[in-house]
């Protein structure tokens, strides 16, 4: 696979290539039919999440010892811009390479070196799809009234994002066109009518934690750099991927992100409860019901994104059977894991400590390094083993400060790590910022040593 430089397309050609769907095999050019305004609605849209509501008790933090809600919302604020800054980065990368964004990997590691990110971010898709069905189950159930027929939730709602999959340019145009302005319409009226009724405050004043509680939101935001590729690729321009894609979810997360808090304070605190907020005001149910129908564009993303990821693997399979057998397993999934809370904080903090530290080198090496000269993006591309080196290095990093909780003998070795050499997590300790420049300045190392050599 050879980079693809990305051409705007005509006027006269524009309704021909609305209707170009995605490649079936990786090393088929990709159609360039995303405008800003399609690229702003589908991150718009996947900025908006169920789970977004639910993960406010991220930000909040423990029972006790709460964020006041000043530091609450500027720690969603703070830790969007940081993470889809991030975010629209690799969404740039996708779109002047053309590529998905594991084959973009391609060029920083070498193909076979590549497979090891790759199932990582099969992992992490399978993961976010199950979470987000289980979601969509627990938001039609609470719409519905009852605790029953979660199987049917679930089933119905595997079944539609696999049916997305199979048309992924055709889903995003329906996003555009209609389903964004759905959501609007939602989040306002939602927004309104829990406005209108206060909230507590229960950490009033409170700051301890601020930055953790960035970090969390920063591990939301980055868990789609490994996915932005997947959909920029088919960007008209690159600047139209960045912005569209940072724009849109920037807007979408951070209203999301409180409108959550919101809710989960007038629920005391209780994520398991946060949808008696949203159906406790007047037509709240209605409303409700269509976020809960457009989350699927969520799991569809995660369901998609896998097959993209597979596909780095055996690039020769038809997409629509990877997505299709993807689709049964997330829902067979689903169906068996009823609850995720305590592994979720777990599975934030390991995203973060793998993927932010992958793309600081990544970025550093694309403007600064070799992607300077252009990267090897074909099957055969050879390897370059020195570049594992400064993301394992963020990853150590970033693990040492905010060791993955509830990971067993994991966790003890960091925590053990930490006791050994005096060390003490203090308000300072940023574990994202800090895995970031650990690898971003280990990657800038190797390319001075490369021009020099």
């Amino acid at each position: 696979m050879t980079a693809v430089s990305p051409s705007p397309a005509s006027d006269s050609a524009t309704a021909v290539a609305e209707r170009v769907e995605a490649p079936l095999v990786l090393d088929t050019a990709p159609p360039r039919t995303l405008d800003f305004r399609a690229q702003f609605a589908l991150w718009a849209n996947l900025g908006v999440s169920l789970i977004g509501f639910s993960s406010a008790a991220t930000v909040l933090g423990t029972a006790g010892s709460e964020l006041s809600f000043a530091a609450s919302v500027t720690a969603i604020v703070a830790g969007t811009v940081i993470g889809t800054a991030m975010l629209g980065v690799a969404a740039l990368i996708g779109a002047r390479t053309g590529a998905p964004a594991m084959a973009v990997l391609r060029g920083l590691f070498g193909t076979r070196l590549s497979y090891l990110p790759t199932a990582l971010n099969i992992v992490q898709c399978l993961g976010w799809g199950v979470f987000e069905l289980i979601t969509i189950a627990g938001g039609a159930q609470a719409v519905a009234g009852t605790q029953g027929w979660r199987w049917l939730f679930v089933l119905l709602a595997g079944a539609l994002t696999t049916v997305l999959t199979i048309w992924p340019l055709g889903a995003i145009a329906v996003l555009r066109k209609y389903v964004a302005v759905a959501v609007g319409v939602a989040m306002v009226y939602l927004t309104v009518q829990l406005g209108r009724q206060g909230f507590p405050d229960p950490g009033a004043g409170n700051w301890t934690g601020f930055l953790t509680a960035t970090d969390y939101i920063i591990a939301v935001s980055i868990s789609f750099v490994p996915l932005a590729a997947d959909y920029t690729r088919h960007s008209r321009t690159a600047s139209a991927s960045f912005w569209g894609t940072f724009s849109g979810y920037s807007v979408a997360q951070v209203w999301c992100y409180v409108l959550g808090l919101v809710a989960l304070l007038q629920a005391e605190g209780d994520p398991s409860r946060i949808f008696e907020s949203f159906t406790g005001v007047t037509a709240g149910w209605l409303f409700l019901l269509v976020l809960v129908v457009r989350e699927t564009d969520q799991s569809f993303a995660n369901v998609y994104s896998t097959a993209m990821s597979v596909q780095n693997l055996l690039p020769r399979i038809d997409r629509r059977l990877l997505t299709g057998g993807i689709g049964v397993l997330v829902t067979v999934l689903a169906l068996q894991i009823t609850e995720f809370t305590d592994s979720y904080y777990a599975f934030l903090g390991l995203i973060g400590s793998v993927f932010v530290p992958l793309f600081a080198v990544l970025a550093v090496d694309y403007f600064l390094g070799a992607g300077r000269d252009g990267w090897n993006l074909d099957q055969d591309a050879p390897s370059r083993l020195v570049m594992l080196v400064p993301w394992v290095l963020g990853f150590a990093v970033y693990q040492f400060l905010a060791p993955t909780q509830n990971a067993g003998r994991w966790t003890a070795f960091w925590t053990d790590l930490q006791s050994a050499v005096g060390f003490t997590p203090q308000a300072w300790t940023s574990a994202s910022l800090f895995g970031f420049l650990a690898a971003a300045l280990a990657t800038w190392a190797t390319t001075l040593v490369r021009r020099t050599a």
